[in-house]
C-alpha cells in the first residue's frame, strides 16, 4: 500500500515538472518569434522605398522605349544648290570618226607582222614588211646605172662647152639622165613600200593577213581607228532644229559605265529635214582620252539647251510620285511634312523644285513609302548629298 501511494507521487511529480517545462519554452518561443518577427518586419518597412523607386524607373525606362519605337526611322539628305540643264535625249551606237584601211603598194610575201587587233600604234609606225630582196636588188641595179649615165653625162657636158658635142646630143644625154634617176627613185620608193606603215594614229580594228601570205596591191591588210575622238549621229524632230547649233556643249552616258559622264559638243548639224521621218542629222562628237568608249557602244546623247544657275535640286530617289504629280516629305521638328513639287529642269539624277523647298532642307530619302502628312520620324541618318554635276566649258570645243 505504502510501494503504490509513493509511486503514485512520483509519477505526478514529474508529470507536473514536464507540465513546466513545456509552459516555459512555448513562452520562450513566443518571446524569440516575436523579437525576430519584429526587426524582420522593421527591416521590410526600411527596404519598401528602394524596391519601389526601382521599379518606377524601370516602367519610365520602358515608356520611352515604347515612345521612341513608335517614331518611324528615316534617313534623310539636306537639298543643296546647284548647276542643271534641259536637254535632247537621243540615242544612237557611237562611231570613229577617223579610220583608215591599209593596202600594201607592191605585191609580195609577208616575211613579218609587228602588230596584232587591238594594239595602239602611232602614224608612220611599220605594221608589216614584206620580202624584199628582189627591190634591193632592183634599187641597187637602178642606181648603178644612173651613176653610170651621170659619169657619161659629165664627160659630154665638158665636151659640149668646148663646141665638140651638138646640143641635139647633148639633151638627148641629159634626158637619159634624169630618166634613169626617176628609175633609182621608183625603185627606192617600191623598196620602202615593203615596210608597210600605218597612215593614222589608232587602235588596229582588223588584221588579215597571216605571215607567208602573197599579197597583191588590191588586198586589204589592216584596219586602223582612231577611238581618240568618236562621234554618235543622231536625229533629232525637226522642231529642234532651231535649238541646236554647232559647238553647243552636250555629254555622252552608256549603261555599260554606269555613273560617267563623257563631254562632247556638236561637230555638225544638218540644214535638211527628211520629209519622211520628219528628223534632222546632228552629228555629236565626244573625246576618248582613256579609250573606254568603243565603237559600235550604245549610248545617250545628252545635247544641253539651256542651263541654270544655283537651282534647289532634288534627288529623285526622294520623290513620291501620286496621281502624275510629285510629292517629297521635308522633316521639321520630327515630323515629316509632305511637300508637292513644282518642278522645273530634270535630268535622270535630280530635279529642280521652283517652290516648297529651299537650300538646307532635310527631305526624307529612304523611308518615304507609304508615309501620310504629318507623321512622326525618327531620323537614322544623314546621307551626304552628291548632286553636283559641273557643266563643261563651251570653249573646249571651239
Amino acid at each position: 500500500m505504502n510501494k503504490n501511494l509513493i509511486s503514485m507521487g512520483a509519477f505526478i511529480f514529474l508529470l507536473s515538472v514536464f507540465l513546466i517545462q513545456a509552459c516555459g519554452n512555448g513562452a520562450a518561443g513566443e518571446k524569440t518569434s516575436g523579437d525576430e518577427t519584429k526587426p524582420a518586419s522593421d527591416s521590410s518597412s526600411s527596404g519598401a522605398q528602394p524596391a519601389n523607386q526601382d521599379d518606377e524607373n524601370k516602367m519610365t525606362g520602358m515608356k520611352q522605349d515604347s515612345k521612341s519605337m513608335e517614331l518611324i526611322p528615316v534617313e534623310v539628305t539636306t537639298v543643296t544648290e546647284g548647276t542643271i540643264s534641259d536637254y535632247i535625249l537621243l540615242s544612237a551606237n557611237l562611231e570613229t570618226e577617223r579610220m583608215a584601211d591599209v593596202y600594201p603598194r607592191v605585191q609580195g610575201l609577208v616575211e613579218k607582222i609587228y602588230f596584232d587587233e587591238g594594239d595602239y600604234v602611232k602614224k608612220g609606225q611599220i605594221l608589216m614588211s614584206l620580202e624584199a630582196d628582189e627591190y634591193k636588188l632592183a634599187e641597187d641595179k637602178a642606181r648603178l646605172n644612173y651613176e653610170k649615165q651621170m659619169s657619161d653625162f659629165k664627160r659630154l657636158e665638158a665636151m659640149y662647152k668646148q663646141n665638140l658635142l651638138s646640143m641635139e646630143e647633148f639633151e638627148q644625154a641629159k634626158f637619159t639622165v634624169r630618166s634613169l634617176e626617176v628609175d633609182w627613185k621608183q625603185a627606192k620608193l617600191n623598196l620602202s613600200y615593203t615596210q608597210i606603215t600605218s597612215p593614222i594614229s589608232g587602235v588596229i580594228g582588223a588584221r588579215l593577213p597571216k605571215p607567208g601570205d602573197r599579197i597583191q596591191p588590191t588586198d586589204k591588210l589592216f584596219t586602223v581607228i582612231n577611238t581618240q575622238e568618236m562621234i554618235a549621229v543622231v536625229y533629232a524632230p525637226e522642231k529642234q532644229l532651231g535649238s541646236v547649233k554647232k559647238n553647243q556643249v552636250a555629254y555622252l552616258t552608256s549603261d555599260h559605265l554606269p555613273g560617267e559622264k563623257f563631254e562632247g559638243w556638236i561637230k555638225r548639224v544638218s540644214p535638211v529635214v527628211d520629209p519622211q521621218s520628219g528628223t534632222f542629222k546632228i552629228t555629236v562628237g565626244v573625246k576618248n582620252p582613256d579609250n573606254k568608249l568603243h565603237s559600235g557602244m550604245f549610248v545617250n546623247t545628252h545635247i544641253i539647251t539651256a542651263t541654270h544657275s544655283n537651282a534647289v535640286l532634288v534627288p529623285k530617289r526622294a520623290i513620291v510620285y501620286e496621281n502624275e504629280g510629285m510629292n517629297v516629305f521635308v522633316v521639321r521638328d520630327s515630323i515629316a511634312n509632305k511637300v508637292v513639287l513644282k518642278v522645273g529642269f530634270q535630268d535622270h539624277e535630280k530635279v529642280e523644285a521652283l517652290s516648297g523647298i529651299e537650300a538646307g532642307d532635310q527631305i526624307i530619302l529612304v523611308g518615304q513609302a507609304g508615309l501620310k502628312d504629318g507623321t512622326k520620324v525618327r531620323v537614322v541618318n544623314n546621307i551626304e548629298n552628291d548632286l553636283a554635276y559641273t557643266q563643261p566649258k563651251k570653249t573646249l570645243w571651239k
